[in-house]
């Protein structure tokens, strides 16, 4: 019995003196690059953009991958990517938008 808990108490010292040597993470704020403040804007309306049409249940599955890549793009510090994407977002919200006034379609009378 003494053999089984001299060995379970140096099993739970190795593991407290393995968990003691450990760095601290660093932070990853520091790992974000930096994109132009046009980009910024662009991002940042298209995000508002995609909030709107979801309120409204018209947003299209293409305005929500482009804001997707174009947030990924953000995290990478791609300007130009974020700009293009971000536009192609609001592009397709405001068609999505549109899509509400179309009439309703009838089949038959």
């Amino acid at each position: 019995m003494s053999k089984i808990l001299l060995a379970l108490a140096s099993a739970v010292l190795l593991g407290l003196s393995g968990c003691a040597t450990q760095q601290p993470s660093q932070p990853a704020a520091t790992a974000t690059p930096a994109i132009s403040a046009e980009a910024q804007a662009a991002l940042a309306a298209a995000q508002a953009d995609v909030k709107t049409a979801k309120a409204k249940n018209a947003l299209w599955t293409t305005a929500e991958s482009a804001l997707k890549a174009a947030e990924d793009a953000a995290g990478k510090g791609d300007s130009a990517t974020v700009l293009k994407q971000a536009k192609l977002a609001s592009d397709q919200v405001k068609k999505g938008l549109a899509q509400l006034n179309y009439p309703m379609l009838k089949i038959g009378d």
